[in-house]
């Protein structure tokens, strides 16, 4: 596959080619190494496209996590605690998980355990290959990058996504990287409030 498309979010992809280039064209090799014609495996069943191979982003993503755990990505997760009182978030939002549960408590709050989960991490930097529903990307974009960053485990969040001409060529449903990209620009220069670099892959 190759890149078409990449933008860079709060200078992510600036970041990477001045701290991490090593790291940067590690993942421009993954990409160009995932073969997608060998991933054109789902039978269509929609009736505008019956009988028609399509792309399976099952097989997709299972190309890109084989790439990327052969290259030491690895998943990680950052645990967290939440209750219902604003005021008590806010004081605990920088502890650590042990002490987040404790001030809780000790506040006479429930202490309800979360975590933010993401499947490859390496030297800072994570990364997600989103071939799912247009939700799935907003989540990771605005909530998981967002989560590891603030929780200073990683220093930019890297979101690879099909164009909308390798979508179009899925089953309906998965996200492409124009509508989301269109969707971080709206929000404005700031929101999220993490350095992320957006990739639009096609064949």
């Amino acid at each position: 596959m190759k890149i078409a498309a990449m933008h860079s979010h709060l200078n992510g992809y600036e970041f990477l080619l001045v701290h991490k280039p090593k790291l940067y064209d590690e993942i421009i090799n993954i990409i160009g190494a995932v073969d997608a014609e060998a991933c054109r495996t789902k039978v269509s069943r929609e009736r505008n496209m019956l009988g028609k191979m399509l792309y399976s982003p099952v097989d997709l993503n299972a190309s890109f996590a084989e790439k990327l755990r052969e290259a030491q990505w690895a998943e990680s997760r950052v645990n967290y605690w939440v209750t219902k009182d604003e005021k008590l978030i806010r004081e605990t939002l920088s502890l650590p998980p042990e002490e987040q549960k404790q001030a809780i408590e000790q506040a006479g709050q429930e202490a309800i355990f979360s975590y933010n989960q993401t499947d490859f991490v390496k030297d800072r930097v994570a990364i997600e290959v989103q071939f799912g529903k247009y939700s799935f990307v907003a989540y990771d974009l605005f909530v998981k990058h967002l989560a590891f960053y603030v929780g200073d485990r990683i220093d930019v969040g890297i979101e690879i996504m099909p164009m909308k001409s390798l979508q179009r060529e899925m089953s309906s449903g998965p996200s492409y990287y124009e509508g989301e990209f269109y969707n971080v620009i709206r929000q404005g220069r700031g929101v999220p409030a993490v350095p992320l670099v957006l990739i639009g892959i096609e064949p």
